[in-house]
């Protein structure tokens, strides 16, 4: 019952993430990419201290150390990948950031001996292939793709070792952390030029929704499923954050649903659906 109710909350997770995409492409017009980036986690960190603020004094030395790892993993993550996506087409880095389906179960094997069964792998070969139809017109690798691909590595890392470190009762204390490590990156990026503010009532609501939902909500639940659910699996699961993207800018964009798109997600859709229908294994948990 639990891995069903850990996939379900990484789906919303993934939901919510792809609703925020037509949201920074508008926003990113105003203000600076870092500049909103901490403004966001910002306000995901303190939301999360409110609602417990003794959360993060009752995790254990070990464990807060490695939540002070795995969001500086993130936030370079972030950072990265926002430099990128300066220097290269949209459709593009959406592809290469999701090739962390395929770095994680490699990092996984590698780095823990952890075995990845042949149903897994092959549907990491089919969510490849649906997200280069999702996205990919043309491929070219210069500054923009490399910086990129080091972002979705990084993405690949995070996912393995909150699928490692993370347990269900530290969840929310792990997630506060996170958001706290990120936030402060993201402020030392963006503090050189000055941090600027959003302006408008609109775009303040929507720094707002990303913060709290697609932030601190999408964090604490993806922490606490990865304590649930193995990395590869995990990964899988967050290849549908394209999917969900390009839905929302179809229903509340100016795009429209082409070929690729529907191609690309049911096949996306598919190896998600054959990865979950694949026997599951429980994550080994370890605190440094």
């Amino acid at each position: 019952m639990r891995p069903r109710l850990a996939a379900a909350a990484l789906l919303s997770v993934t939901a919510m993430w792809g609703s925020t995409f037509f949201l920074i492409k508008d926003l990113l017009d105003r203000v600076p990419a870092a500049d909103f980036l901490a403004i966001r986690f910002a306000i995901a960190f303190f939301a999360l201290v409110l609602i417990a603020p003794k959360a993060i004094g009752r995790l254990q030395p070990g464990m807060l150390r490695n939540s002070v790892y795995a969001g500086g993993i993130y936030g370079v993550a972030q950072i990265m990948q926002t430099t990128g996506l300066g220097h290269t087409d949209a459709s593009i880095s959406g592809f290469i950031t999701g090739l962390y389906v395929v770095a994680t179960p490699v990092l996984a094997s590698l780095a823990f001996g952890i075995r990845i069964s042949r149903t897994v792998w092959i549907a990491v070969a089919m969510a490849t292939a649906g997200l280069a139809i999702l996205s990919l017109r043309g491929f070219a690798v210069r500054f923009g793709e490399a910086i990129t691909l080091v972002s979705a590595i990084l993405y690949a890392v995070h996912i393995v070792v909150l699928s490692r470190w993370s347990t269900s009762k530290d969840a929310f204390a792990m997630a506060t952390v996170q958001m706290g490590v990120i936030s402060a990156i993201c402020f030392v990026v963006a503090a050189p030029g000055g941090i600027t503010l959003p302006h408008t009532s609109g775009d303040w609501i929507a720094v707002v929704y990303m913060a709290l939902a697609a932030g601190a909500l999408a964090m604490l639940a993806q922490t606490w499923a990865q304590s649930q659910l193995d990395a590869a699996r995990a990964a899988l699961l967050m290849t549908m954050e394209p999917v969900f993207a390009a839905g929302f800018a179809v229903l509340f964009g100016s795009e429209t649903l082409g070929w690729r798109v529907a191609i690309g997600g049911t096949i996306v859709l598919v190896a998600m659906i054959l990865a979950e229908s694949s026997g599951r294994t429980k994550p080994v948990h370890q605190v440094l």
